[in-house]
């Protein structure tokens, strides 16, 4: 139960610095790209200090020996790059260039209403649903 609600927390701590920062507008975003254009660095502050805050969070957390709510801390052990990750983030910034949306912003920006986000949030999941099908055909064992 404590682990529930301090996830909802930190979910609540996040949207709350995603609608401050205006990561929820997709015009704030798009114009962070045309850096021919209409340019806005603001958003690169808003990442910049996420990767301090980041930074600074994995920093702590490395000194201790194992998290509050937990048994053990789940750290990433893979360090290669391979297709599936190249091609998921190649989609995953193509599609936030063209929406103004990745999926926290996107899930705020529902929580406030905001109507063109579920156009985009219901393409989001049909493309997971879509790549998990695509993902499970080839996995899954062929009939002889």
């Amino acid at each position: 139960m404590l682990r529930a609600l301090s996830s909802l927390i930190a979910g609540l701590i996040f949207g709350l610095g995603l609608v401050i920062s205006g990561m929820i507008n997709p015009a704030k975003v798009q114009n962070f790209l045309d850096i021919t254009g209409s340019w806005d660095p603001s958003l690169a502050f808003v990442m910049g200090a996420a990767l301090i805050v980041t930074g600074v969070g994995f920093a702590v957390l490395k000194t201790s020996s194992r998290p509050l709510l937990d048994t053990r801390f789940q750290w990433p052990t893979r360090t290669d790059l391979d297709p599936r990750l190249i091609s998921g983030s190649a989609t995953f910034g193509a599609g936030w260039g063209l929406a103004g949306f990745c999926p926290g912003p996107a899930l705020s920006a529902a929580a406030l209403g905001a109507g063109p986000v579920y156009i985009f949030l219901i393409a989001m999941m049909t493309g997971i649903a879509l790549w998990r099908w695509v993902i499970a055909s080839m996995l899954e064992p062929k009939a002889a």
